[in-house]
């Protein structure tokens, strides 16, 4: 071949070989996306496979969350803040939070240490439909963690708030009055009550936690005899508490919100308590300790009108062939319209 020739046949050769290497560039880069959109999608696939994304709502739960999620939120050293301002002390749950303080936790979806799309929604639900003043009751309130979450998500909104929680274990009764205290509320907006939530008012026994932050589930002995509370007091394991009503509780005003979470007696406490129930609650939020509960609240709650919003079953284990209690359930209860005072 000449070398005019080969001059002539040069360009197309070298544009070829241009063209085989960006086509080879270009089927590596297309691999590359392919596969980090399949790791993706796989991803996202095991994500749906978390059991706090099978919950049945009613509303856009995920819209509730990040419509009430701060911007600009300044992290606290002594706190874990969470999405809506919320300040928590790593002390009430040591081994969970411990060196967590001057950390902004992100809206929990799935699900945080505390809870889940299920619980959250729901009880800013309950924020949502409230107006001017929003008025919540937690029973068996714990740090106050359902007072602080409503509390300030409704303050958020330009509410007024007037806060009263229940709660039978000393230790716990502290922790909601500083965790209340830490996120801006007084004395004015709050009360909170060393005793029993019960359908009727007496007497009840709880049993005495030397380390609060790390017993979360104690259940009272509701109706307590005079031989009980005689043995109770000299052994020095219970503390003697007042029993007391929904009516007494909420001082015979309408409430926004009903959170329950009293570690197995709901199903009972929402049987035998329906009358005030229907007479002061507009929501409900309940976390629920067995599928045999989560069907009895069911029972009496659309027996009386209610409006089931949202439900996330109870997940459970077998052992033995017994159905173990593994993570509490959520259901989130709307009033009739003939009930929302």
């Amino acid at each position: 071949m000449s070398l005019k020739t080969l001059a002539l046949v040069a360009p197309p050769i070298r544009r070829l070989w241009q063209d085989r290497i960006t086509l080879i560039s270009e089927r590596d880069a297309l691999a590359k996306a392919n596969k980090e959109l399949r790791l993706s999608l796989e991803a996202a696939s095991n994500l749906k496979q978390n059991p706090f994304f099978h919950y049945h709502c009613s509303f856009d739960a995920l819209d509730v969350l990040k419509r009430h999620e701060q911007a600009n939120l300044v992290a606290d050293n002594a706190h874990v803040t969470n999405f809506l301002g919320v300040k928590v002390s790593p002390r009430f749950f040591p081994g969970i939070l411990d060196g967590k303080g001057g950390t902004i936790e992100p809206p929990p979806i799935p699900a945080n240490w505390h809870a889940d799309i299920a619980e959250w929604a729901a009880a800013l639900r309950a924020v949502d439909l409230a107006e001017e003043k929003f008025r919540a009751v937690e029973l068996g309130c714990g740090w106050g963690c359902w007072l602080n979450n409503t509390g300030v998500a409704a303050r958020n909104r330009g509410l007024s708030v007037q806060l009263t929680g229940i709660e039978g274990d000393s230790g716990h009764v502290e922790f909601a009055k500083e965790a209340l205290a830490s996120n801006g509320f007084s004395s004015d907006n709050y009360r909170i009550i060393h005793g029993v939530a019960a359908p009727q008012k007496g007497t009840a026994l709880f049993p005495v936690v030397e380390n609060a932050g790390a017993s979360w589930g104690s259940e009272p002995i509701l109706n307590a005899t005079d031989l009980q509370i005689r043995e109770a007091s000299a052994s020095r394991q219970f503390e003697i508490l007042p029993a007391l009503s929904l009516e007494e509780i909420a001082l015979g005003e309408p409430l926004d919100l009903l959170h329950i979470d009293i570690q197995g007696g709901e199903a009972d406490y929402i049987d035998a308590a329906v009358q005030d129930i229907n007479r002061y609650v507009r929501y409900i939020v309940i976390g629920t300790h067995s599928r045999q509960i989560e069907g009895r609240i069911m029972s009496t709650l659309l027996a009386n009108g209610w409006s089931l919003e949202m439900e996330r079953p109870a997940i459970i284990g077998i052992i033995d062939g017994i159905p173990q209690i593994a993570v509490d359930g959520v259901q989130g209860w709307r009033a009739s319209p003939a009930g929302r005072h």
